[in-house]
């Protein structure tokens, strides 16, 4: 079982900056890859990013260049920060962890089962203005 908490959503303007934060705890090991997601009302999920053990991350081409995402193994956190922010990023964003396909694949062929399959926590709301 793994437990995750998201913290960090508001309320901002286009254009602007904002950061969630996400605490891991549980039976946490390589064979998860960690990410968001996030969902509108009425839209499906979507994911947003995951990352890999060594640093290296995949982002949906609607937040490439404006979304960053980063890890501390140490900690056992997960961070997103978002730049740039527009209206259609208004969503719920899901802290996720994923199973790796087998133990060689990266973590970018797991960027769809983020909340399909694994675990997420309760989410944290980002709503952006025009």
């Amino acid at each position: 079982q793994v437990q995750l908490v998201e913290s960090g959503g508001d309320s901002v303007h286009a254009g602007g900056s904002l950061s969630l934060f996400c605490v891991v705890s549980g039976d946490t090991n390589s064979n998860y890859c960690m990410g968001w997601y996030r969902q509108a009302p009425g839209k499906e999920r979507e994911g947003v990013a995951i990352i890999d053990n060594d640093g290296s991350a995949t982002y949906a081409s609607s937040v490439k260049g404006r979304f960053t995402i980063s890890q501390d193994n140490t900690k056992n956190t997960l961070d997103l920060r978002m730049n740039t922010l527009k209206p259609e990023d208004t969503a719920m964003y899901y802290c996720a962890a994923t199973f790796r396909l087998h133990p060689r694949a990266t973590c970018a062929a797991s960027f769809e089962s983020l909340g399909v399959l694994g675990y997420w926590g309760q989410g944290t709301q980002v709503s952006v203005s025009s």
